[in-house]
C-alpha cells in the first residue's frame, strides 16, 4: 500500500501544476479516483464531464452523474453527437481514434466557456499496452493523462480506490457499446440499443463481468470465469436466453474461452 500511496502523492502533485481542470468522468473506477485526486489538489477548481451518447450505457451515466452530485463537484454532460462521425459509424480499425476526437474536441469546446483549458482522463499505464488508437486523438488534442505521469498501474488504482473508500473500487471495467460490434459492420442506434438491453438484462440476473458480442441475430457472451460458473452450475441459462432474446437477439450462446478485453481486436492481428 505504501508504493502505492507514494504514486497518489505524486499524482496530487501531477495536479497542481494545473490551475483548474475538467475531468473527463465516465463514473469507472480509473476516472473516479482521478476526480477523487483532483478535488483533493484542487479544490472547487475541478470541473467533471461526462459524455451522453448511444455508445455509453445510461446506466453508466445515471451513476456518473449520481457520484459527482453527492460529492458536489460541478459537473456537465455533453452530447458529442457521436453517431454523426462518419469515421465512427462506419466502424473502421480507426473507430476509437474517431470516438474519443469527436469527445474530447466537444469536452474541450464545454469546459472552454467556464474558462477551464485544460481536460484530463484516466488513462493508466496498462492502457498503454493495448491497442487504443483513441490515445493518439487525446494526445493530439492536448489531453492529458496524469496518472500515467505518475506512474499508476490498474492494480495501483483499485488498491487506492478502495483504501479510500471508494464504491467503485471492484466495479468491473466497462468499455463503450461500439466495442461489442465487429469492425466493418457499420454503428447503428438499433444495434447499440440491443447491446446496452442485452446488458442491463445480465447485470440484473447478477452476472458481473461479460460482454454481449453483437453478431448481427447472435449475441455472443463472454463470461468472466466466476459468472460461467454461476450460468452452469446455477442453472442460469434458461434466464439468461430470455433476458437476451427479449433484447432482440434470436439466438444467444455463451463463449467457451470466456472474457477477454479488446477481444475484438483479434481480427486485425490476423486471428492471433
Amino acid at each position: 500500500m505504501k508504493s502505492c500511496l507514494i504514486k497518489y502523492e505524486s499524482l496530487i502533485n501531477v495536479l497542481k501544476t494545473y490551475d483548474c481542470i475538467a475531468v473527463a468522468f465516465s463514473g469507472g473506477v480509473d476516472s473516479t479516483l482521478l476526480l477523487k485526486a483532483a478535488v483533493d489538489a484542487l479544490g472547487r477548481n475541478v470541473v467533471a464531464i461526462t459524455s451522453d451518447s448511444p455508445v455509453h450505457s445510461r446506466r453508466e451515466i445515471e451513476a456518473a452523474i449520481q457520484y459527482a452530485k453527492s460529492q458536489g463537484i460541478h459537473h456537465i454532460v455533453c452530447d458529442p453527437g457521436m453517431m454523426d462521425a462518419d469515421g465512427f459509424v462506419e466502424n473502421t480499425a480507426m473507430r476509437c481514434y474517431h470516438c474519443k476526437q469527436r469527445m474530447f474536441l466537444q469536452m474541450s469546446k464545454d469546459v472552454s466557456s467556464l474558462g477551464v483549458s485544460n481536460v484530463v482522463h484516466g488513462v493508466n499505464c496498462d492502457d498503454l499496452e493495448d491497442y487504443r488508437p483513441g490515445l493518439k486523438a487525446a494526445e493530439e488534442l492536448g489531453i492529458k493523462a496524469p496518472m500515467v505521469e505518475a506512474g499508476l498501474f490498474k492494480v495501483d488504482i483499485r488498491e487506492l480506490a478502495e483504501f479510500f473508500g471508494l464504491a467503485v473500487a471492484h466495479k468491473p471495467a466497462m468499455s463503450c457499446l461500439a466495442t461489442r460490434i465487429p469492425y466493418g459492420e457499420p454503428i447503428t442506434e438499433e444495434k447499440l440499443s440491443m447491446i446496452e438491453a442485452a446488458e442491463n438484462a445480465l447485470y440484473d440476473l447478477g452476472f458481473l463481468q461479460f460482454r454481449v458480442r453483437h453478431h448481427d441475430s447472435v449475441a455472443r457472451i463472454e463470461f468472466s470465469q466466476d459468472d460461467l460458473k454461476r450460468l452452469f452450475d446455477l442453472n442460469q441459462m434458461a434466464p439468461v436466453v430470455k433476458a437476451v432474446r427479449g433484447a432482440g437477439y434470436l439466438h444467444v450462446a455463451a463463449d467457451l474461452e470466456g472474457y477477454g478485453q479488446g477481444r475484438m481486436n483479434r481480427v486485425l492481428n490476423e486471428g492471433a
